[in-house]
């Protein structure tokens, strides 16, 4: 595998790089930026008033889990993933949580969801639209398959802002390119987003942006520069001394205070446009429904 973006192909990895990857978005969905990120657009979206909720792209389930496990939510959350090794994954967890019951895990292309359209009050797409060939096509299946009053949100990194800065600069900043062709396959989607939502026939009501830094110390990044450290080698552009010994100088900066690494992370809630002449969406700017509002179910 050369210069492949791995979290765009986990149908085709071994399970060695796939437990690799688990370990990754567990250690991200639990940290307590990433849970503060995901609980800000939850609420925003009025997550617990939908009947039925797709988490696209779900990996191990992170998002679902944390939605089912939400005390007001009583819908239902489809997980969808490209690989059955994460999705299996993911319901092994939502189980140990307590959650297997609200979440049905399945594996699929977020290209063809083979879900009915305008079925879902909710989607959500957590980093997914970074790593996919053909991010206008997500799009629009997510359109296809929302309710006319239902309501989606897209949140990633605008991940040609990842950085890590090392003992040699020139090198830092090669470094850093490295790792967003490696690892990243749309590293500016949450910039290109607003000029490609029209077109899919969705529309921005709100965007919330965050710059996740460590400064001084490793502490949500620690985790990433131990996970790239060992999935570099495996695209093919980085050999495992190179990788051992980056890693070892971010760790040794953070050791002596020195550590910076950044990346910017934004999540656009975003509706179908019902009229797609006058541009009309279904929610207001203000968040309150034009139409009937998602029903809870009382199942």
């Amino acid at each position: 595998m050369s210069n492949a973006d791995v979290y765009r192909v986990t149908d085709r990895l071994d399970n060695a790089t796939l437990d690799l990857i688990i370990e990754r978005l567990e250690a991200r969905g639990k940290h307590p930026r990433t849970q503060q990120l995901i609980d800000e657009y939850l609420n925003a979206m009025k997550v617990d008033a939908a009947s039925n909720v797709l988490d696209i792209g779900c990996g191990t389930g992170v998002i679902g889990r944390r939605i089912a496990a939400r005390p007001a939510f009583r819908g239902s959350v489809i997980g969808i993933d490209l690989s059955p090794y994460l999705t299996h994954t993911g319901a092994r967890l939502a189980a140990a949580e307590g959650v297997g019951d609200r979440i049905d895990f399945r594996t699929g292309d977020s290209l063809t969801l083979g879900i009915p359209n305008q079925s879902l009050d909710a989607v959500v797409a957590h980093t997914l639209l970074s790593h996919v060939e053909h991010p206008a096509q997500v799009l629009s299946e997510i359109r296809r398959v929302l309710k006319p009053n239902g309501i989606a949100v897209i949140c990633d990194g605008d991940f040609a802002s990842i950085t890590f800065e090392g003992s040699d600069p020139v090198k830092a900043k090669h470094d850093d390119e490295t790792i967003i062709g490696a690892l990243m396959t749309q590293p500016r989607i949450m910039r290109q987003l607003p000029a490609l939502l029209p077109a899919s026939g969705l529309r921005s009501i709100r965007c919330f942006g965050h710059v996740i830094a460590d400064v001084g110390q490793m502490d949500y990044w620690g985790p990433a520069v131990e996970s790239f450290r060992k999935m570099l080698p495996k695209t093919g552009v980085m050999t495992p001394e190179y990788a051992d010994a980056w890693a070892a100088d971010l760790k040794a900066r953070s050791d002596r205070g020195a550590f910076f690494a950044a990346s910017n992370y934004f999540s656009y809630l975003v509706v179908p446009v019902l009229d797609m002449t006058s541009k009309t969406p279904a929610w207001d700017g203000k968040l309150s429904r034009k139409s009937s509002p998602m029903r809870r179910s009382r199942t």
